[in-house]
C-alpha cells in the first residue's frame, strides 16, 4: 500500500478515490491535488511511479490533513465549551449543535431510548 499522509490507501482503487481516504481530503481536493501533481485521477495507485507519489505527497503536505487537522477540529469544540456558548453547551450535552429538533429524530446524538416509566393513577 502506498502511504501518503500517514494514511495508508488502497492499492486497487482509482488515485482519486483513494485519496479521500486521508482525513481532510474530499472528492474536489483530490482532484486539485491530482491537476497540480500531473497525475492522471484515472490511473490506479498501484500503477503509479515512486516520482508521481512523490508529487502527491509534497502537494497533500501543502493542506492541513488527518492528525493536525483533527487537533484543531477537537480544539475548537474544546473552545466553544470553555467559554460556555450556546453550542459548547450542545456540544457538553450531546445534543445536536447545529439548530436541529430534538423532539422526533437526533437519536444518533442523543444515544438509545430511555424508557421513562408512566405514573400509575
Amino acid at each position: 500500500m502506498a502511504r501518503i499522509a500517514g494514511v495508508d490507501v488502497p492499492r486497487d482503487k482509482r488515485v482519486v478515490i483513494s485519496l479521500t481516504y486521508v482525513f481532510g481530503i474530499g472528492p474536489t481536493r483530490a482532484s486539485e491535488i491530482l491537476a497540480k501533481a500531473s497525475v492522471d485521477e484515472n490511473t490506479r495507485v498501484k500503477d503509479l511511479t515512486e516520482d508521481e507519489l512523490n508529487k502527491i505527497r509534497e502537494v497533500v503536505d501543502v493542506y492541513k490533513v488527518e492528525g493536525d487537522l483533527r487537533r484543531e477540529t477537537n480544539l475548537n469544540v474544546k473552545r466553544l465549551m470553555e467559554i460556555g456558548s450556546y453550542k459548547g453547551m450542545r456540544h457538553r450535552r450531546g445534543l445536536p449543535v447545529n439548530g436541529q429538533k430534538t423532539k422526533n429524530n437526533a437519536r444518533t446524538r442523543k444515544g438509545p431510548i430511555k424508557t421513562v416509566a408512566n405514573k400509575k393513577k
